[in-house]
């Protein structure tokens, strides 16, 4: 798997749901894979792109190739009234061709949020991003609870994707156990994505 690598792919507003993203890549490049991190630029109901065309730090934004040639998918966002936010919602409307081609059938795809509050519906967020990845064909990984960390948790963390409880003013940082479970999800796709190989046949 030289050339093939597990896109993490999210869009954070107040920087948390980013650290996860890293923490997930970590997790990813300690099974020898690539780690590809991209985000999205903002939107809002006046303008449909808030941002220049490149970031001024941070991960570059995500290309429709950068998602069609990835061999597995972490996608993540902060929750928006128990749905993923809008900018990562308007890119995956754009990706209609690579449903058409079938381009993402078969590849491991797994989910990661941050909310505000403990409860303000992380799992319900979990479960919106992986409806339209599941349209896609994607072969869901979530988190077995084989890892101890879901059970210890006294913050983020679910079955569904990894998670994390950013506090209300957003400043509270990853805990051990949320840290511990994002890079497992990352580990989880590198092996999954490696057992896969050649299996994808065309599409890969």
């Amino acid at each position: 798997m030289t050339d093939d690598y597990i896109l993490v792919l999210y869009y954070s507003r107040h920087g948390a749901t980013a650290e996860m993203a890293r923490h997930i890549a970590r997790g990813v490049e300690m099974h020898g894979v690539e780690a590809r991190l991209r985000t999205v630029p903002a939107v809002s109901a006046d303008c449909e792109a808030l941002s220049d065309s490149i970031p001024a730090q941070g991960a570059p934004y995500a290309s429709l190739d950068d998602l069609k040639n990835c061999a597995g998918l972490a996608l993540g966002s902060p929750t928006r009234f128990g749905n993923m936010a809008a900018p990562l919602k308007y890119f995956l409307d754009g990706t209609s061709n690579l449903w058409l081609t079938g381009s993402l059938v078969g590849k491991p795809a797994g989910v990661f949020t941050s909310t505000a509050s403990l409860h303000g519906g992380q799992e319900s967020t979990l479960l919106s991003m992986l409806l339209p990845l599941l349209h896609h064909g994607m072969l869901v990984a979530g988190l077995p609870y084989s890892e101890s960390a879901l059970v210890e948790t006294h913050g983020g963390g679910t079955p569904y994707g990894a998670s994390h409880h950013a506090g209300a003013d957003g400043k509270r940082a990853l805990d051990e156990h949320e840290i511990t479970l994002c890079r497992a999800l990352g580990q989880r796709l590198a092996t999954i994505a490696l057992k896969l190989g050649n299996d994808r046949g065309p599409n890969r």
